[in-house]
């Protein structure tokens, strides 16, 4: 243990904390076992690695959209980023690294295609019908919560359930919020009540390490793959040189990476964080910090050259929003049945959602074993609309254009 690190065992997620047994409750359990040599959260954990929705993320847009580049940051790759630099900060503070490793694996898992874009479009959607906000935060609790299930002993297809500090964990894990210190809060909440512009912190600190890596994650990706697409000018790279040997004046450009970054914030978080403090980064490196994350969102995320795609991005996903929709009606099933001869697939596969989640067809569920929550209330338009919301938020990238494709061709 480096000696200029402080010792968080006091707070670790353990059977010692007083927030333990709030910690690891969850509504059922979907499987029973007399024995089992793991803890709650490496069950979570397993649980959310076998998902769909997890697998799915390996062909979701992080920030470019590059299916043919296998060198170009996806989703799942950030994922896998979040989780390392996570592990690596509690294991070093002495915190539950099981805890930080569940909710750094699941909390992009309702995350939308076509990366944030996609968010922006399905809550522009949200908005026009009056519905609640699409947030990828809350959609990846309510997909761990209700959407996700996974096979009992019986082959009978349940809901995850969750610990709630992972939950927990996952819902309030935006790594767009800027403050310095970050201190867990004490209150429980029902998780399902908690609004975006709450910014609300995590129950435990290891759910605020996964909050704080998020950013950490993400913000020196980004920048390689904007330098090998080429897009950042020589003005924009030295004035990124600048920024970051104002901070680190041993580092030169051409040894900038996401690991040599990563690596930087890390150690100067567990050099200057303690459990009285909270998590925190020194004043020079958090100000370098909110420097590089302004840099990236004034000259990566709104480059000129990802506007195709996101207008790409919306006119697929409104287009499936729209074939959908025009489908409501008073006998739902025999307008699916009309449509099935020229979109096979789409209808197939939202017809099959429908029925795992909804009240559309409730023999044909108990028939398929499918002992999982009704979602949707389909006398409602309003749920219906939440159902193809929810459907599209699951689609990787290649499924969402397929499904285009299918619409668009005769």
């Amino acid at each position: 243990m480096n000696n200029n690190f402080a010792d968080f065992s006091c707070v670790r997620m353990d059977e010692q904390n007083p927030k333990w047994e709030h910690s690891i409750s969850r509504e059922i359990e979907i499987y029973k076992k007399d024995y089992d040599i793991r803890n709650p959260f490496e069950r979570d954990l397993h649980r959310l690695t076998h998902s769909n929705g997890y697998r799915r993320l390996k062909n979701k847009t992080q920030v470019f959209f590059a299916p043919q580049n296998d060198h170009i940051c996806t989703r799942i790759e950030h994922v896998t980023h979040v989780s390392l630099v996570a592990e690596t900060i509690a294991r070093y503070l002495r915190l539950n690294t099981d805890l930080v490793r569940a909710i750094a694996t699941g909390h992009d898992i309702g995350h939308a295609p076509f990366g944030h874009q996609g968010e922006t479009i399905l809550n522009e959607i949200a908005k026009k019908y009056e519905l609640k906000k699409f947030w990828h935060e809350g959609n990846s609790l309510h997909f761990i919560d209700n959407i996700e299930t996974l096979p009992d002993y019986q082959g009978y297809q349940r809901n995850l359930d969750l610990s709630y500090a992972v939950r927990d964990g996952i819902v309030c894990h935006c790594g767009e919020v800027d403050d310095k210190i970050l201190l867990p809060r004490n209150s429980e909440r029902i998780l399902s009540e908690i609004k975006r512009e709450e910014k609300e912190c995590a129950f435990t600190y290891e759910g605020c390490v996964v909050k704080i890596s998020d950013k950490i994650g993400y913000i020196g990706r980004d920048i390689e793959d904007a330098l090998s697409y080429g897009i950042l000018s020589e003005y924009q790279i030295q004035e990124l040189e600048d920024i970051i040997q104002n901070t680190y004046k041993d580092l030169k450009l051409t040894e900038i990476n996401t690991t040599v970054l990563m690596h930087k914030f890390i150690i100067d978080l567990c050099e200057n964080s303690s459990p009285e403090l909270g998590l925190c980064f020194s004043d020079d490196c958090f100000k370098a910090l909110l420097r590089i994350k302004k840099f990236n969102y004034e000259n990566i995320y709104n480059h000129s050259r990802l506007l195709p795609f996101k207008n790409y991005a919306r006119l697929i996903i409104n287009t499936i929003f729209d074939k959908l929709d025009e489908l409501y009606g008073i006998n739902l099933v025999l307008n699916f049945k009309k449509e099935k001869n020229f979109f096979p697939e789409l209808i197939k596969h939202f017809e099959d959602w429908l029925i795992k989640y909804s009240n559309y067809d409730l023999e044909k569920k108990k028939e398929l074993k499918l002992e999982n929550k009704i979602v949707y209330n389909l006398e409602e338009q309003d749920e219906y609309r939440k159902a193809i919301i929810d459907f599209i938020s699951g689609m990787s990238d290649n499924f969402a254009i397929a499904t285009f494709n299918e619409i668009i061709s005769f």
